[in-house]
């Protein structure tokens, strides 16, 4: 009777789904059933974020995993950066890169400002952390930030699950490249499915900004058999091409990384998205997410 006792206060003391609406639609905060102060942020249904309170250094969307192998490589280990979030959902990368990089100076830019409230709230950040957060459009906020200031500025921003047009356009990129210092990185979270148009035509957007571009993703999402994810990375200056392959490739959800010719190739001609012919990511299909 009293192991039953005990079994049974353990499952009171279980965390329980939070649950609000917030500008951007219905947020669900899910508890990790395998990690005790893990949670899944879902926006109307659409996974948006992973977070370990206890491990704020684990990342477990393969997204934010090769998002985080591009933080580990924009400096030698351990020294601090300074880092430009577009868009925040849970805040994931910024705790990593407060964890991996001590004395990194981040902003984040999240439009949605009951998200933010909802997020301080249930998912804290380290009070510790130099980590500023400004509840403004990403390409207003964006523009407030200094010439130079970013040695990486990553985008991932989605309006329940689309990119907005505005984030698009080579405009947009142009900003973003004034923001980074000369040899900083640009990451971007993309999000397509079959034919790819969409994805092609931000390889040739970020071509038109950056002389050095990779794409990372599953191989399935790149010969076009399913909706997913891939990692856009930009710089003027050479990229560790090789260290991020071989990261990427001994993930638990190994990826496939093009650059050069094969990329190129892919890309396929793809126009130049400017701010007039600029549109939101597509729709995800219902399967995406089941």
């Amino acid at each position: 009777m009293a192991k039953n006792a005990k079994n049974k206060r353990r499952e009171r003391a279980a965390p329980e789904p939070v649950v609000e609406h917030v500008d951007g639609g219905l947020a669900e905060l899910i508890p990790d059933r395998d990690r005790p102060r893990g949670w899944t942020l879902l926006i109307d249904g659409a996974p948006q974020s992973h977070v370990d309170l206890d491990e704020p250094s684990y990342l477990d969307f393969a997204y934010q995993r090769r998002l985080g192998h591009i933080a580990d490589l924009t400096a030698p280990q351990g020294q601090p950066v300074h880092v430009l979030h577009l868009g925040g959902g849970a805040f994931s990368l910024a705790r990593y890169v407060a964890a991996t990089r001590p004395r990194s100076t981040q902003q984040i830019v999240e439009v949605d400002a009951a998200l933010v409230q909802l997020v301080r709230k249930e998912l804290p950040l380290d009070a510790q952390a130099r980590i500023r957060v400004r509840s403004v459009d990403a390409r207003a906020g964006l523009g407030k930030v200094a010439d130079g200031w970013a040695d990486l500025v990553i985008a991932d921003v989605f309006s329940g699950a689309r990119t907005p047009g505005h984030l698009t356009s080579t405009e947009f990129l142009a900003d973003v490249r004034r923001v980074l210092k000369p040899g900083g990185f640009y990451a971007a979270n993309l999000a397509d499915g079959p034919p790819l148009a969409y994805l092609r035509g931000q390889i040739a957007t970020a071509a038109a900004v950056w002389p050095e571009l990779a794409l990372a993703a599953d191989p399935a999402v790149l010969r076009g058999r399913r909706f997913g994810n891939a990692v856009l990375l930009a710089s003027d200056r050479t990229l560790p091409i090789a260290e991020w392959t071989r990261r990427i490739a001994t993930d638990p959800h190994p990826g496939r990384v093009e650059h050069g010719r094969e990329l190129a190739d892919f890309t396929g001609g793809a126009a130049v998205v400017t701010d007039t012919s600029a549109r939101p990511s597509p729709e995800p299909p219902e399967s995406a997410f089941k």
